[in-house]
C-alpha cells in the first residue's frame, strides 16, 4: 500500500491583492486556495494573436485591435460616460467605459497607442466596444501577451477575465512541483503520452506562440486530453466509492413462494416479453442477496418497464415490507398510481400516493399509513423523501426516470429506508438509452440491464416532418382522425425560459384548435394546473371524452392512452431528439396505426434539420440517443446538471469516449494498490469526497 503526506493547500488571500472581497467573490468560482485557482480551467480561448484593422472590423466580432488615441473625453449623454476614440490609418473605432477612473482617463491620452479587444457594435457614430479589456500598445507586456491564445475563465460577477488571468499566473509562478500533488501513479498513466499534470496545467493556462490553435480549440491537445482523463477517473471513483458505501451496509434478503407474482402475472391480458423476463430474472436474484440492489433498468418507450418494476415489487409485499416508487412529475406520479392500484388491489395490496400538493388531513392520513406499514407500496414524487416522511419497513426504492432525480436525491430517499443496519434495494429505471460505455461512467455506482424488445403489437409510428405553414393540414387531418372515432395529442414546447409562456402558448393553441375544431371536445394539460384538474382532464381523455389533448411536455412521459393515434408537435426544431422520442413514444400503443407530425417554423439551422431527419429515419430509441449524443452532447441526455457530470470542468464523455476503458482500468488500479490517493483526488474535482465514502 501507497501512502503519501497531503500537502495543505495555501489560502488564496496569500496571493498579492487579494483580500477578503476579492476571496468572497473567488470563492463562489469554487476558489478558496491558490491551488484551486490552477484547477480554475479555461472554458474556452480566444484568438487574440491576430490584430483586425479597424477598417476590415464587423458588428459583432470579437477582435483583438489596434490604434492610436485621438481623443479621450467624459460625456454626459443620459449617465456619465468616457468616450475614446482610436485610428490606425484604415479607420476608426470609438471605446465607450461607464465605469472608469481619472487615472484611466488620463492614461488614454491622444497619441498612445493601445491595443484592445472587445466585441464591436454599431454605435452612434459607426463601430465601437463597450468596456474594452485594453493595455498600451508599446508596454513590454503587451506584446508577449498577445504571442498566445487568450483563455476565458469561468465568469463571476465583480472579477474581471484580466484580473482572473492575472491571478491565475500568479498560482502558476509560486506553484512548484512540489506544492502541486500529482494523484496519478506512472503506472495508471501507463504509455499514453499524456504529460504530467504540472505540464498540462501550465500549458492550457499559457498556450506557447508555436500552439497547435485547431487542437486547443477542439480540446483535443494531449495537455488536455490529461486533464480529461484526470477528472473522468475523479466521477468514475466517486461513484465505485459511493457503490462500495451503499452495499457496505447489509440489504434485505426477499425471498419467497412467488405467489403474489403468480397473482399478478395470471391477471395480466398479455405475455411478458423475453427480454422483459430476462431482466427481471436479473433483478430478482439481485433482490435474494443479503446486499442491496443497486441496478438501472434501461429501455425505449413502451417497452414494459413499469411491468417488471411491479413484478419486482412483489418480492418484498409478499413478504410484509414496503416499496416506495418516487416519479419525477405529479402527472406520472398519478399514472404509476392507477396502474399499481389496477394490479395490486384486486390482490388485497393498497398503493398509497403521496404528492407535494396533498394538504391537511388527507396527508396526514398518508404519512400515517406509510408510518405504520399499512401502504405496502408508495407513490409519489419528490415529496416521498421530506423529513415528514417516515417508512415503516421499506425495502424496495424503484426511481422512474433516474435522468430527472440526482444520486443525491436518490440517496436520501435510501437513507430512510434504513433500519436495523439493513439498507433498501435500488431499482431505478430510465426511458432514455444510453450507449454502454456511457452508461458504464455516468452509471458506474449502478448495474445495468436492458429491455430491447418490445411488445407485440405495437404499431410503428410514422413521423412526418412539416413547415407550420401547413398547419390547416394538420388540423384537418385531427379532424378525420378523431371523427374517425381515435384522439390526438397537440403539444406546445417550451419556448422560452419563463414560466408563463409554455402556459399562455397552450392555452392560446388550445382556444384556437376548439374554435377551428367545434365539433372535437378540447381538452388542456400544463404543469400550472392544479394536481386535481390536471388529473380530472387526462382521466377525461383516457376515457376518451376528450379528442384532442393540447399539452406542454408534462405529458413526455408515463402517459398511456391507447385510442390516441396521432401526435403533433408544435415549434419541434426548438426540441432535443431525446424529448421528441419520448413524446412520440405517447402514441403507437394501440392496435390503429398511429403517426407523429413534427411542425418546424423556417428557416431550420443545420443542427435542427439533422435532428428532425433523425427523428423522420428512426424509431429506435437507442439509435436516438446516439444521434443526441452526436449533436448535442451527453450534458440533456443524462441530465448532468442533477447528477454532476455537467460540472465537468474539461472533460467531455463524448468527445473523450475512448479514455473510458482506461479510466475504468485505472480505477481498479488506484482502488487496489493507491487507496490513499482516491479521497484527494475526487476532492480536487468532484468536490467534498465525504459524500462518496472514504477508503485508505
Amino acid at each position: 500500500m501507497h501512502r503519501r503526506p497531503v500537502i495543505e493547500p495555501k489560502p488564496v488571500t496569500q496571493l498579492r491583492g487579494v483580500g477578503d472581497t476579492l476571496a468572497e467573490r473567488l470563492d463562489a468560482l469554487g476558489v478558496r486556495t491558490i491551488q484551486d485557482l490552477l484547477f480554475l480551467l479555461p472554458l474556452r480561448y480566444e484568438d487574440r494573436t491576430r490584430v483586425v484593422p479597424l477598417g476590415e472590423l464587423l458588428p459583432g466580432q470579437r477582435a483583438a485591435v489596434e490604434g492610436e488615441v485621438l481623443l479621450t473625453e467624459v460625456s454626459f449623454r443620459g449617465r456619465r460616460q468616457m468616450l475614446c476614440k482610436i485610428a490606425d490609418g484604415s479607420g476608426f473605432l470609438t471605446l465607450r467605459f461607464f465605469y472608469f477612473t481619472s487615472q484611466q482617463q488620463a492614461a488614454l491620452a491622444r497619441g498612445v497607442r493601445i491595443r484592445c479587444f472587445g466585441e464591436a457594435r454599431r454605435g452612434p457614430k459607426g463601430l465601437e466596444i463597450v468596456h474594452p479589456e485594453y493595455r498600451r500598445a508599446d508596454a513590454p507586456a503587451a506584446k508577449a501577451a498577445e504571442d498566445h491564445l487568450t483563455p476565458i475563465y469561468p465568469a463571476t460577477e465583480g472579477v474581471t477575465q484580466g484580473r482572473l488571468r492575472m491571478l491565475v499566473n500568479m498560482a502558476l509562478d509560486q506553484t512548484s512541483a512540489n506544492d502541486l500533488e500529482d494523484w496519478l501513479p506512472p503506472v495508471v498513466l501507463g504509455d499514453s503520452d499524456l504529460p504530467s499534470l504540472r505540464e498540462a496545467l501550465i500549458y492550457v493556462h499559457r498556450p506557447p506562440s508555436d500552439a497547435p490553435v485547431e487542437q486547443l480549440l477542439e480540446w483535443r491537445h494531449p495537455a488536455q486530453r490529461r486533464l480529461a482523463f484526470e477528472e473522468l477517473l475523479a466521477h468514475q471513483l466517486s461513484l465505485k466509492l459511493l457503490r462500495q458505501r451503499i452495499q457496505s451496509d447489509p440489504g434485505w434478503p426477499l425471498i419467497t413462494d412467488g405467489s403474489l407474482k403468480a397473482g399478478l402475472l395470471s391477471a395480466l391480458p398479455f405475455q411478458m416479453t423475453n427480454a422483459q423476463q430476462r431482466v427481471l430474472l436479473e433483478i430478482e436474484r439481485d433482490l435474494t442477496l443479503p446486499k442491496p440492489m443497486l441496478r438501472l433498468v434501461q429501455g425505449d418507450v413502451g417497452c414494459g418497464k413499469t411491468l417488471v418494476a411491479a413484478l419486482a415489487a412483489t418480492q418484498a409485499m409478499q413478504l410484509g415490507r414496503q416499496v416506495a416508487l418516487m416519479a419525477p412529475t405529479e402527472l406520472l406520479a398519478d399514472q404509476h398510481a392507477q396502474n399499481f392500484r389496477r394490479w395490486f388491489e384486486p390482490l388485497g395490496f393498497p398503493v398509497a400516493l403521496l404528492t407535494g400538493r396533498q394538504t391537511g388531513k388527507a396527508r396526514a392520513a398518508v404519512l400515517a399509513g406509510i408510518r405504520e406499514g399499512h401502504a405496502p407500496l408508495v407513490i409519489g414524487t419528490h415529496a416521498l423523501f421530506q423529513e415528514s416522511v417516515q417508512f415503516h419497513s421499506l425495502a424496495l426504492v424503484i426511481v422512474d426516470e433516474q435522468h430527472r432525480f440526482g444520486v443525491h436525491q436518490r440517496l436520501s430517499l435510501r437513507e430512510k429506508g434504513g433500519r436495523d443496519g439493513h439498507q433498501p434495494h435500488q431499482l431505478i429505471m430510465t426511458a432514455t438509452p444510453i450507449p454502454r460505455t456511457l452508461a458504464m461512467t455516468a452509471y458506474a455506482d449502478l448495474d445495468v440491464s436492458v429491455i430491447d424488445e418490445l411488445p407485440p403489437g405495437r404499431t410503428p409510428v410514422k413521423t412526418v416532418v412539416l413547415s407550420e405553414a401547413r398547419r390547416d393540414e394538420v388540423v384537418m387531418r385531427i379532424r378525420t382522425a378523431c371523427l374517425e372515432g381515435r384522439q390526438a395529442y397537440w403539444v406546445c414546447p417550451l419556448i422560452d425560459e419563463s414560466d408563463e409562456m409554455p402556459y399562455q402558448a397552450a392555452e392560446e393553441t388550445a382556444a384556437a384548435l376548439a374554435a377551428a375544431l367545434p365539433e372535437l371536445i378540447v381538452g388542456l394539460v400544463h404543469g400550472r394546473m392544479p394536481s386535481a384538474a390536471k388529473e380530472q382532464t387526462m382521466r377525461r381523455f383516457t376515457d376518451g371524452e376528450i379528442q384532442l389533448l393540447v399539452a406542454t411536455t408534462v405529458i413526455e412521459v408515463g402517459v398511456d392512452v391507447p385510442n390516441a393515434s396521432l401526435m403533433v408537435i408544435e415549434n419541434a426544431e426548438r426540441m432535443g431528439l431525446a424529448q421528441l422520442h419520448q413524446l412520440r413514444g405517447r402514441v403507437g400503443r394501440g392496435r390503429h396505426a398511429s403517426s407523429c407530425l413534427l411542425l418546424y417554423r423556417a428557416p431550420l439551422s443545420m443542427l435542427a434539420r439533422e435532428r428532425l431527419a433523425v427523428m423522420r429515419d428512426t424509431d429506435d430509441g437507442f439509435v436516438v440517443a446516439r444521434r443526441d449524443l452526436e449533436l448535442r452532447g451527453p450534458g440533456e441526455l443524462m441530465g448532468t446538471r442533477q447528477t454532476g457530470l455537467a460540472q465537468m470542468r474539461v472533460a467531455d464523455l463524448l468527445r473523450d469516449a475512448d479514455l473510458l476503458p482506461s479510466v475504468q482500468i485505472a480505477a481498479e488500479t488506484l482502488l487496489r494498490d493507491w487507496p490513499a490517493n482516491v479521497t484527494p483526488l475526487i476532492r480536487r474535482w468532484v468536490g467534498n469526497a465525504e459524500q462518496y465514502g472514504r477508503v485508505g
